[in-house]
């Protein structure tokens, strides 16, 4: 606990200019942070950063519309895009009780990592109906425990494979094309996934190329995004959606979707990895792919609040082994532990669903509720361990104390993994993140809360807390508490 203290202390010594910051921030007087807001709105304007998939919607059944001041403005007005990102994530933990670990468990002594991701996008309009957009990045430093024995791991911009190389490489690549169903228009907030002004408002949308599912899938405005708001994988996402995606969590495919005014439908095809959590994709669409379907109805359930209800579909083909098989295997002594990967190149089906509602409460406040079930008998394959999930949270704007770049939340998340899952781990098995060598199986439950403070133009900086209860699903290990604090850049 000692170096613990020592540790933290050094941080807060090197980041003490941003901690004064932030404390001189916080406790202005109301008439000087009205102030300041003004002439920050006159140096940037009012834009707000989309965080759905459908940008095009009025803007009053939008919740959560927050703003984002930038160090250099943006093109307006034109048909291309350049802006960037840099977020820097620091976390920690004290020592925590655990009776035993094993291969991927979550180190019980002190530690503490940093993880980095840098993006560059860029885009150009070739007409007004397609356009070009790609993104290259650059994702590295280091997770605790590398980035095993949680299911809920608490960064969600940690790179899983240490062994993959740092180097710069294409995050997304795509072309867009809009055919307009309509002749009345709609503004649309400009970002690195549409750079179109406005569109019509009844339209379908395709994208192909190089994309991450949960840019458009799985979306809320107040739990999704990992540079402004929560951290935690299950937070940001429903843990339960093991969308297909590689180990830096892209894929490559197709998203079609049709808009409405106040409703939207989308589809994607893509493809699987080759193993699970692995680098490389599978070609072969006709034998290994992912369908993954999702309604979106832009209408709350509190009358004349806006909200938003999301109800997903997903259903993987690849090669996944079935936790059963591997038990059996183990029992009749053909293996040493139980191994899920121990089986012949075959297919294998993982399907499930989830539902994502969003609820503008009061102008500056919106709570968010995630469910996801999946068919926990076929391998955890491309995102995370779970088989069920509960979140919920709520995400507030700083307008509400006169401080409009900020923004805080508190959120709360419950996981659970299926019955043969439970037995795999607990005979010694391993996944691609999990496996203490025994299982004393309980729900992994999670808190976290997080303040981002806008300091100077684009400069972001957030301290957040997480309380994770029976790490990796296991009541022999933990609690555990792990702080944070992010430093986020926007170009």
């Amino acid at each position: 606990m000692s170096r613990f203290k020592r540790d933290l202390g050094d941080l807060l010594q090197r980041h003490s200019l941003g901690i004064c910051a932030i404390v001189a921030a916080v406790v202005l007087v109301p008439v000087t942070a009205r102030a300041q807001e003004s002439a920050l709105l006159t140096e940037a304007g009012q834009d707000a950063q989309p965080q759905t998939a459908s940008p095009a919607t009025d803007l009053a059944d939008v919740p959560g519309n927050d703003p984002v001041q930038e160090m250099f403005p943006h093109f307006k007005n034109t048909r291309y895009w350049l802006s960037g990102q840099a977020n820097f994530i620091f976390q920690t933990h004290p020592p925590f009780h655990a009776s035993y670990s094993g291969r991927n468990s979550l180190d019980p002594n002190y530690e503490k990592a940093t993880s980095r991701v840098l993006t560059l996008y860029t885009g150009v309009r070739l007409n007004n109906s397609t356009e070009l957009l790609f993104d290259i990045e650059e994702a590295g430093g280091a997770a605790l425990s590398t980035g095993l024995g949680l299911a809920g791991a608490p960064d969600l911009d940690i790179v899983r494979n240490p062994l993959l190389s740092k180097a710069p490489y294409l995050g997304r690549g795509m072309i867009h094309k809009v055919f307009a169903l309509s002749k009345d228009k709609v503004e649309n907030s400009r970002s690195f996934v549409s750079l179109f002004d406005e569109l019509p408002r009844r339209r379908l949308e395709i994208r192909f190329g190089k994309f991450s599912m949960v840019d458009f899938f799985d979306l809320n405005s107040v739990g999704s995004d990992t540079h402004f708001q929560f951290a935690n994988w299950t937070v940001d996402n429903n843990g339960a959606y093991d969308y297909a995606a590689d180990t830096r969590g892209y894929t490559v495919g197709l998203v079609a979707e049709f808009q409405d005014r106040n409703w939207g439908v989308r589809f994607s095809e893509a493809l699987m990895p080759k193993v699970a959590n692995g680098i490389d994709l599978v070609w072969r669409p006709w034998q290994v792919h992912a369908e993954n379907f999702e309604y979106e109805l832009r209408k709350g359930i509190i009358p004349k609040k806006s909200g938003a209800v999301r109800v997903l579909a997903f259903t993987n083909y690849a090669n996944m082994g079935i936790y059963r098989e591997a038990i059996a295997e183990y029992k009749e002594g053909l293996v040493p532990v139980p191994d899920i990967t121990h089986h012949p190149w075959h297919i294998t089906r993982k399907y499930g669903f989830g539902v994502n509602l969003e609820q503008n409460l009061t102008k500056n406040l919106t709570a968010f509720v995630r469910f996801g079930w999946n068919n926990g008998k076929t391998e955890s394959f491309a995102y995370t361990e779970v088989d069920q999930t509960f979140a919920g949270g709520v995400g507030a704007n700083g307008a509400w104390w006169h401080r409009k770049y900020d923004r805080a939340g508190v959120a709360v998340v419950t996981n659970a993994i299926c019955k043969d899952h439970q037995e795999y781990l607990a005979d010694g098995g391993l996944g691609f993140l999990l496996g203490d060598g025994a299982l004393h199986y309980g729900r992994e439950n999670i808190v976290e809360s997080y303040y981002t403070a806008h300091v100077w133009r684009g400069i972001y900086v957030a301290p957040g807390l997480q309380h994770i209860v029976n790490p990796g699903y296991n009541r022999d290990r933990g609690p555990v508490l792990v702080p944070s604090f992010r430093l986020h850049l926007e170009f």
